[in-house]
């Protein structure tokens, strides 16, 4: 079995067991999201990357494009709810970063 493909089954489980449920256009996904206000405050670090984000895996990128609605399946203190894709970001690594928008 090649490396990708034991990446693939791990990345599979780890998505099915970890990630968030999330619908881009009504198709369901999981992903990993992740809203930078919502993360602990330690010490004074700061990122580039202020936008919420969902980390989808490459297969499920398929027909995924700025501009789509994204509902993300938490509760509103975990920041759940409608959001637009703003960019799609291929990472090189099998995982496209999703950078969100809140919809009002």
């Amino acid at each position: 079995m090649a490396f990708r493909d034991l990446i693939d089954e791990v990345d599979d489980t780890v998505f099915d067991v970890l990630g968030d449920r999330a619908l881009i256009d009504g198709r369901e996904v999981q992903g990993m999201f992740s809203a930078p206000w919502l993360q602990p405050k330690l010490g004074r670090i700061t990122t580039s990357l202020r936008e919420p984000h969902l980390v989808i895996r490459v297969k499920d990128n398929a027909g995924v494009e700025a501009r789509q609605r994204v509902e993300i399946d938490l509760s509103a203190e975990d920041g759940g709810g409608s959001y637009t894709i703003a960019s799609v970001e291929p990472g090189g690594d099998g995982l496209v970063a999703l950078v969100l928008r809140k919809t009002p």
